[in-house]
């Protein structure tokens, strides 16, 4: 599956954005959708997942009750709704998808976007 991932920018602490992830080329319902994140001289970390029709969630501590993800399998797209941002925040995020549920490591997902810069000015 082809992803695109979009809707990055620049924001003000306690702000909000809504990225999305849209995917192309295979049966998008068949893959878990997950959000990663990378900062400059860090190592890629996991956002979020979301299950092929949505049943189930997973968040990282560090987003947890600020980030909500969620897919509409109708649109082949996945998205992730960010509240109250912050300046550690900051990031390239990326979307990526597996067939299988349950991990958190980067090197297990082969299908990734481009990535999109995320900003929060203190």
């Amino acid at each position: 599956v082809q992803l695109q991932a979009f809707g990055g920018g620049l924001v003000q602490a306690g702000g909000s954005l809504r990225l999305s992830c849209a995917a192309s080329g295979r049966t998008f319902s068949n893959y878990v959708v997950s959000w990663f994140r990378q900062a400059p001289g860090k190592e890629r970390e996991f956002v979020a997942s979301i299950a092929w029709t949505g049943g189930m969630t997973s968040y990282a501590d560090s987003v947890k009750g600020r980030f909500t993800i969620s897919r509409d399998n109708a649109k082949n797209t996945g998205y992730l709704q960010m509240n109250s941002l912050k300046p550690e925040d900051t990031a390239v995020y990326y979307c990526a998808a597996r067939v299988n549920w349950g991990s958190r490591v980067a090197a297990d997902f082969t299908s990734w976007g481009q990535g999109t810069q995320v900003t929060v000015s203190s």
